[in-house]
């Protein structure tokens, strides 16, 4: 049944970002639960020639520590698919060496944070929607985006990744809105997938 593989597929990506590994075993974990999972977005008929996704190599100056700087404001995001309009609220700001981003809480059951970015590679060297840091709700905890306190967040950017409709368009994703596009380059985590 579809739901329990997604389900299924949900809980697989949890254990992996939970995971007390490092980078490269995370990013091996990874391919392979695109590689093998029905729910994994590669497309089925891509799958048995799938080799791995294309990363950035590894690089500790897209690891930063910031203040979140509150400022209320609201998104709403048109998916263009079943979800229809997503809503946001802005849990605040954070000033970044490539630009403000905003860090916004899923406002609906279970809520979640999510942090998508569209910086200076998107279209040649990643993908042109933008990435994501962390989406809560999806399981992508403690990576991308780790809470160190009430006010101080620590980005890593070796963990940013595709959203699910950057390998097939069978997927419709929340994109980066336009107060988290960046011009700076960010030459870490997952490049495009073709």
């Amino acid at each position: 049944m579809e739901s329990l593989e997604l389900a299924d597929y949900r809980e697989a990506v949890a254990r992996l970002y939970l995971a007390p590994t490092g980078l490269v075993e995370f990013r091996a974990g990874r391919d392979k639960l695109f590689a093998t999972h029905p729910q994994s977005p590669i497309p089925a008929q891509e799958r048995a020639g799938f080799t791995g996704l294309r990363y950035f190599p590894p690089a500790d100056d897209a690891i930063v520590e910031v203040v979140l700087r509150p400022e209320p404001g609201r998104l709403e995001i048109d998916t263009g698919g079943p979800d229809g309009v997503v809503r946001y609220t802005r849990v605040g700001v954070l000033d970044t060496r490539w630009g403000p981003l905003s860090l916004w809480w899923i406002a609906a059951y279970g809520g979640g944070l999510f942090l998508p970015v569209r910086d200076g590679t998107g279209g040649s060297e990643t993908y042109g929607g933008g990435r994501y840091l962390t989406d809560t709700a999806k399981g992508t905890h403690g990576r991308g985006l780790t809470v160190l306190s009430a006010d101080r967040v620590r980005l890593d950017f070796n963990y940013a990744y595709n959203p699910s409709c950057a390998y097939d368009s069978r997927w419709a994703c929340p994109l980066a809105p336009p107060e988290n596009r960046v011009a700076a380059p960010i030459r870490a985590g997952e490049c495009r997938y073709h």
